[in-house]
């Protein structure tokens, strides 16, 4: 097959297996050329045909998107570049070729040091940092979850100003029914930064209401959300029902129990949700006691907590994410992986991720039949090879 080793960037190369065509795995070749996908085919070409390098997998896909990330192997987010840059290594192990860099809810001072050190970032220090998410804080009290309270109170309409000057902000989680919120929702909308409702105590319509006002996507779906009830059917019956949000997911058994997440696929089909890992620092680590937002958090099995039990975070990857959902039955590979390529990335309308088509670029990862990552792409570098 020729000769890849990790960060080599060759001109030309293809790629066979059963490839990610729309919500179906089918036999077939991407020929890879200066960093984009050249060309598909939905059949195995002729070795004549093809560049000298030529690499085969059980399935190939559009590398992983994941929307929500905090931190992993130690580093957070909101420390600065060099952690941005050591998660950008880490998380392209796991298949991620982009991510959303995600802040929780912090004092004005931590997010103008976020916004001054992303001109240091590395974008090629492994899978690519499209932007950040900023998770808070105008967020509801009742609803907070893991994020401090005294920095929500404190949200401002002065923070949100300075905010509206950045260019770094790709997307935006906030809860509809805050005081605003629906002034604030639009005013990012027109700057072209996503808004997620999430960490909210909404009724029906205040959710719904937000959805008019142009936010597209519900933050980790029943976590930190008003709860169903049939006379008041609150914030998660309104993601659930409205085909205009995508709701993100962590399939890590503790944040929703399988048979819920199943409830959300029939509910929305894999158009309408987007896996996250919701990572946090101790991701990678192990058991022990961790920080998230200056918190202290402890970390057994798979399950992040602070002090009070309250959920802080997850310690899932996306691979395993994936793999979740076909063991539970939820979803075929087919779907599972499309959940994490080609709908966070139309959630963030980057028509050049996510998908396997000529003129897309060549962020790929390799799979083995049983979803073991094997070898990840990134604008046609190699960054994983695992083989």
């Amino acid at each position: 097959m020729g000769n890849l080793s990790p960060d080599s960037s060759p001109d030309a190369f293809a790629v066979r297996g059963r490839l990610l065509l729309g919500r179906q795995l089918e036999r077939g070749t991407l020929v890879i050329r200066n960093g984009l996908i050249e060309s598909v085919s939905r059949d195995h070409e002729r070795d004549g045909n093809l560049p000298a390098i030529v690499l085969d997998a059980d399935i190939v896909s559009p590398g992983m998107i994941d929307l929500q990330v905090n931190g992993a192997t130690g580093h957070e987010v909101a420390t600065g570049s060099e952690s941005i840059d050591a998660i950008s290594r880490w998380t392209a192990q796991s298949g991620v070729t982009a991510w959303l860099p995600t802040v929780v809810t912090s004092n004005a001072d931590r997010y103008s040091h976020v916004f001054a050190s992303w001109s240091e970032i590395d974008p090629d220090a492994g899978a690519v940092p499209l932007g950040l998410h900023l998770e808070g804080p105008f967020l509801s009290p009742a609803r907070k979850g893991a994020h401090q309270l005294r920095y929500i109170e404190a949200a401002s309409d002065e923070l949100f100003a300075h905010w509206l000057g950045e260019t770094s902000i790709a997307l935006v989680t906030l809860a509809p029914e805050r005081e605003g919120a629906i002034t604030r929702i639009r005013s990012l909308i027109e700057r072209g930064i996503v808004v997620s409702l999430g960490h909210t105590d909404a009724t029906y319509e205040q959710f719904s209401a937000g959805v008019d006002a142009g936010a597209t996507k519900a933050t980790h779906l029943f976590n930190a959300m008003s709860p169903i009830h049939h006379r008041q059917p609150g914030a998660m019956v309104a993601a659930l029902t409205d085909d205009r949000i995508v709701c993100g997911i962590i399939p890590d058994g503790v944040h929703a129990h399988p048979a819920m997440v199943q409830l959300a696929l029939r509910m929305k089909g894999p158009d309408g949700v987007a896996i996250v890992s919701d990572m946090m620092s101790a991701t990678g680590l192990g058991a022990g006691i961790y920080s998230l937002g200056g918190q202290t958090v402890t970390v057994t099995g798979m399950s992040a907590r602070l002090a009070d039990g309250t959920l802080a975070g997850a310690v899932i990857t996306m691979d395993d994410a994936v793999r979740n959902l076909v063991d539970w039955g939820g979803a075929s590979a087919a779907e599972a992986l499309h959940m994490a390529t080609a709908t966070p990335a139309r959630t963030l309308g980057d028509m050049a991720r996510g998908r396997l088509v000529a003129g897309s670029r060549a962020d790929l990862t390799l799979w083995s039949t049983d979803l073991q990552v094997l070898d990840v792409f990134v604008g046609g570098r190699v960054v994983v090879r695992d083989r």
